[in-house]
């Protein structure tokens, strides 16, 4: 069988999420990559560019969303060309050519993560969900082709180096933290672990890692500059990532969609400090392998995805982490119990094992594909023009043109927004709804 992933398609979290699947999907069936969106196309970097990826018209303008739109011309090619059976979409925001596909005949399922109230019947175009924590099927659960697969790891790869105190070679307890690319009110929480680092007594450090540099932090900059007992490291780095750099992993996150880091740490064998709330606590038991801490608040985001953001409590976060300063032997105790749940519970194999004989035959039975109508071919070609026109305009407005330049070059696409309102048209992707993460360097994962 043949099965086409629609992803982004680089070095970050969402492109790892559909890189999981192709590993275990490509042990019993041919999988083909269609790499759309992000904020950049890796096709210099040997590791991503395979053969079997297929790079899409790179689409980013002013409209939400705008990052995950699909040319339809290119698209329905690519679905010939590769004889494609099955697709599995990941973080597609634009619904439009999702359900111009299924009118198609394919078979169509996605990676679940970004939704919001008024998008959750959205997800019912597809044939099949993919729920990698409860919460998230908790949600989902009455989709007739809602399945769980609880979310993990290559244990193989992520593995500890050593356990404290060997680690360091010393008594000093060195907190991670992977900041990631900041992103939407510093999602990852960085700005609370370093107020509460601050508060933190005796033989400890803090080791940040993050792809963006220390000045995107804010205020929070200043206080990473101002104790020399915090490394800030900036910089890209391939699996298995930086994780032997400490001995316990922080991570007060104010959501997550998975949480790829928190079952990465626990295979290199650090005990996990989060935030105690789902999916956070889904990988973490309190007092074995790791921490939780009490949340202060919580708050609603702004883009109006389904769950609020939930704050962490500082002063609680402080005693978390000081509560392994002063018992190191509790540490190596928790470093261990760690590894093993990572190798009982988030094995990502294992536990994916099961789609590898998936019945996607049942699904395509009851499917026919066609080719696509004339009239459907040129209503691609249109869109094709408004997504480019909306590209140039938003390069535009990234040069110094005269304001009515750029106004003018945004016209189709103001038309087109407007159309759709009057109309009551969802197809431009819930523009109201549908808010692109991949464009403002940060989603749920």
């Amino acid at each position: 069988m043949n099965i086409g992933i629609v992803t982004t398609w680089f070095e970050r979290g969402a492109a790892y999420v559909s890189r999981a699947y192709m590993e275990t999907l490509s042990v019993s069936h041919n999988v083909y990559i269609y790499a759309r969106g992000g904020e950049s196309y890796a096709t210099k970097d040997t590791k991503w560019n395979l053969p079997c990826v297929t790079w899409a018209p790179h689409f980013h303008g002013i409209s939400p969303g705008s990052g995950t739109a699909l040319s339809m011309t290119h698209f329905s090619k690519w679905l010939r060309d590769n004889s494609i059976d099955v697709i599995i979409v990941n973080e597609q925001r634009r619904i439009d050519a999702i359900k111009e596909t299924s009118q198609l005949g394919y078979v169509i399922g996605s990676y679940v993560d970004y939704y919001t109230r008024k998008t959750v019947p959205d997800f019912d175009v597809y044939d099949f969900l993919l729920c990698n924590t409860q919460r998230h099927y908790s949600v989902f659960r009455d989709h007739p082709g809602a399945i769980f697969i609880q979310w993990g790891t290559d244990v193989e790869l992520f593995k500890p180096s050593r356990f404290y105190p060997d680690r360091c070679g010393s008594d000093t307890v060195s907190f991670f933290h992977s900041a990631g690319w900041g992103g939407t009110n510093l999602r990852k929480g960085t700005d609370l672990l370093v107020e509460a680092f601050g508060k933190v007594k005796g033989n400890a450090k803090l080791v940040i890692h993050s792809q963006v540099p220390v000045e995107k932090y804010g205020r929070t900059a200043r206080l990473i500059e101002g104790d020399d007992r915090i490394e800030f490291i900036e910089k890209t780095v391939p699996a298995p990532g930086l994780y032997h750099l400490g001995d316990v992993f922080v991570y007060p996150s104010r959501l997550e969609g998975i949480g790829l880091c928190m079952p990465e740490a626990l295979a290199c064998g650090l005990p996990v400090i989060t935030t105690d709330n789902a999916p956070m606590n889904e990988f973490v038991e309190d007092g074995v392998n790791g921490l939780l801490t009490h949340i202060a608040r919580t708050q609603p985001r702004d883009d109006a995805y389904y769950w609020p953001e939930t704050i962490a409590d500082v002063d609680h976060l402080a005693s978390r982490m000081q509560f392994y300063v002063d018992r190191p032997k509790v540490v190596a105790e928790h470093q261990k119990n760690a590894r093993a749940s990572a190798e009982e519970k988030f094995d990502w194999s294992r536990n994916s094992a099961f789609l590898r004989d998936y019945d996607f035959e049942k699904m395509i039975a009851n499917k026919h594909i066609q080719q696509p109508l004339l009239t459907q071919r040129l209503k691609w070609y249109g869109r094709n023009l408004l997504l480019y026109m909306e590209k140039y305009a938003c390069d535009a407005g990234r040069l110094i043109l005269p304001a009515s330049v750029v106004h003018l070059l945004k016209a189709p696409v103001r038309w087109k927004q407007k159309w759709d309102l009057r109309h009551g048209n969802t197809e431009s992707g819930n523009v109201s709804d549908h808010v692109n993460a991949e464009e403002t360097q940060d989603n749920c994962r």
